[in-house]
C-alpha cells in the first residue's frame, strides 16, 4: 500500500484536469499555468487541446495527458487507436482511454481486451491508463477488467470519467489495487476535491489522482469543481 505523501510531494500525484465540453483555449492555458506553478504531474485534457498544451509545458516537467474515447468509451476501436496516435503526435505523454462499457456489461471480454490492446499498441512507449467507470460496474466486472489490464501490461487502471454520476470510492480503489498488484498503478478520479480525500485515496492504494481541484488540494482548501 502506498505511503501518504507530505505537503511537498502531494502535487506529484495530481493530473490537473479540465475536460468540460465548454472549456475554452484560454481556460486550458490557465490550467497549464497552474500545473507549472504547483508542479503537478500532468494536465489532463481532451485530445483537441494536446497541441495547445505541449508548447507552454515543454521543459516544465509537467506531462500532457490526453483522454481517448471520452467519456462514453463507445467509439470504434479503430477510432480510439487513431485518436491515440494523433494525441501522441501532438505531444501527449500519457493516454487515458475509456473501456467499451457496453461490452463489459455484455460480458464480451474478448472484445474488451481487443479494444484495450489496440490502444495499448497505438501508445507504443507512452503510458496507458484504462478508465473503468466503476459506478456502472459490478464487483466481478471490475475484477475481470483488472485482470485484463494487468495481463496486457497497461500502466494504470482508473476509476472514473466523472461524467457518469459517480466517482472514485475508497472501496473501489482498494479492490483495484488488490486485483492488479503492485506492478500497475491505480488512478482515483472523480470526486477528489480536498486534501483529506486525496490522502485517503492514496492510503487506499491510489498512485495517481485525477481532479479539477488540484490547486485547492495542495493549498488545503476544498475545490468546487464537479471532477
Amino acid at each position: 500500500m502506498s505511503q501518504s505523501p507530505n505537503s511537498d510531494s502531494l502535487a506529484a500525484y495530481i493530473d490537473h484536469t479540465l475536460l468540460k465540453p465548454e472549456a475554452t483555449p484560454a481556460a486550458i492555458l490557465g490550467l497549464c499555468n497552474e500545473a507549472k506553478e504547483h508542479n503537478f504531474k500532468s494536465v489532463c485534457v481532451n485530445s483537441r487541446f494536446v497541441a495547445l498544451c505541449a508548447s507552454p509545458l515543454d521543459q516544465s516537467g509537467v506531462l500532457v495527458c490526453s483522454v481517448v474515447g471520452f467519456p462514453l468509451g463507445a467509439m470504434a476501436t479503430a477510432a480510439k487507436a487513431a485518436e491515440t496516435r494523433g494525441a501522441i503526435a501532438d505531444g501527449a505523454g500519457e493516454i487515458d482511454m475509456v473501456v467499451p462499457i457496453g461490452m463489459v456489461k455484455a460480458g464480451d471480454w474478448e472484445a474488451v481486451a481487443a479494444d484495450i490492446s489496440a490502444v495499448y499498441a497505438a501508445c507504443g512507449s507512452i503510458p496507458l491508463k484504462v478508465i473503468f467507470e466503476t459506478c456502472l460496474l459490478e464487483r466481478e466486472e471490475k475484477l475481470a477488467l483488472c485482470r485484463i489490464c494487468r495481463d496486457i501490461g497497461v500502466a494504470f487502471v482508473k476509476t472514473s470519467t466523472g461524467f457518469a454520476g459517480g466517482g472514485a470510492t475508497l472501496e473501489d480503489v482498494r479492490l483495484m489495487r488488490e486485483a492488479v498488484g503492485e506492478a500497475v498503478g491505480v488512478k482515483a478520479s472523480g470526486g477528489v476535491r480536498d486534501r483529506a480525500t486525496a490522502l485517503a485515496m492514496i492510503d487506499a492504494g491510489a498512485t495517481r489522482l485525477g481532479t479539477s481541484s488540484g490547486v485547492a488540494i495542495v493549498s488545503g482548501s476544498a475545490g468546487e469543481g464537479d471532477y
